[in-house]
């Protein structure tokens, strides 16, 4: 089967919005971003990238119910698919199997 290629960034939208399920939405999407990488990132880098992955078929898209602190706006939650989970677990493989080919002496915990 051919493979799956996932850029950093969307290999990070998709894990998150694993781990968050029903709340994977934009705005809990950035936070948990920025919480866990320590990196800032922009609501709409989050937004394009949640919307490209879709696009391509490892999200789906729902609208939740209306809040009255989101001013009655709906929220869009999105849920990996079948594809974008193989796309992970596929990544996953192919990183696991690259870092077992680094000879043991070439990257030295000590020299970090």
């Amino acid at each position: 089967m051919k493979r799956t290629y996932l850029g950093e960034f969307e290999e990070i939208v998709l894990l998150i919005a694993v781990i968050l399920d029903e709340q994977a939405y934009g705005a809990t999407i950035n936070q948990e971003i920025e919480e866990r990488t320590g990196r800032k990132v922009t609501f709409g880098t989050v937004h394009n990238t949640l919307i490209r992955l879709e696009e391509k078929g490892f999200l789906t898209s729902r609208l939740g119910g209306a809040t009255t602190e989101r001013g009655g706006r709906r929220k869009r939650i999105f849920t990996v698919t079948a594809l974008g989970s193989h796309a992970l677990l596929d990544i996953q493989q192919l990183r696991k199997e690259l870092w077992e080919l680094v000879p043991p002496n070439v990257i030295q915990l000590s020299s970090l």
